[in-house]
């Protein structure tokens, strides 16, 4: 995980049909610590936010073969459970509840050390690529992830 570069996804663990299982660690140290709180690090919620909407992303991609991008369109019943500092493992669940007319709805949920840390709807829409590059490295990110069908 590398907060200052939104890259939250470090492993795919699963990618079974409509539900994706991901990893990921807090790194211990960060920039995003210095503000939020000094003395106090905390991974800040829209972080979470992001991680969960990556995962789904990821679910997306995974599904439709890197047929279209998923970007982020909305997030509704977040909810933020408990609290996640430095080092922390970060384990990602996203489900697939709605699909349809180049809208996909998921279900998606943080849990560390076996606490529900956050979780909520997020609604992602599936579009062309609008350039090469942004294709290009995507499907870099997705061998150093791990996403199935995209080994080395």
């Amino acid at each position: 995980m590398r907060l200052e570069y939104f890259q939250m996804i470090d492993r795919i663990v699963s990618l079974d049909g409509d539900t994706i299982q991901v990893e990921s660690r807090v790194p211990e140290a960060s920039p995003v610590f210095e503000g939020h709180f000094p003395g106090h690090p905390l991974v800040p919620g829209v972080l979470l936010v992001e991680t969960m909407a990556q995962a789904s992303g990821w679910l997306i991609l995974g599904r439709n073969g890197f047929a279209q991008m998923p970007f982020l369109m909305s997030v509704k019943e977040a909810k933020f459970r408990n609290f996640v500092g430095p080092d922390a493992p970060l384990d990602v669940t996203s489900k697939v509840t709605h699909d349809g007319s180049g809208f996909t709805v998921c279900e998606a949920r943080v849990m560390s050390g076996g606490k529900r840390i956050a979780d909520a709807e997020i609604l992602l829409r599936s579009m062309p690529f609008p350039h090469p590059d942004l294709e290009a490295a995507m499907r870099a990110n997705a061998v150093r992830i791990g996403l199935p069908g995209h080994a080395a």
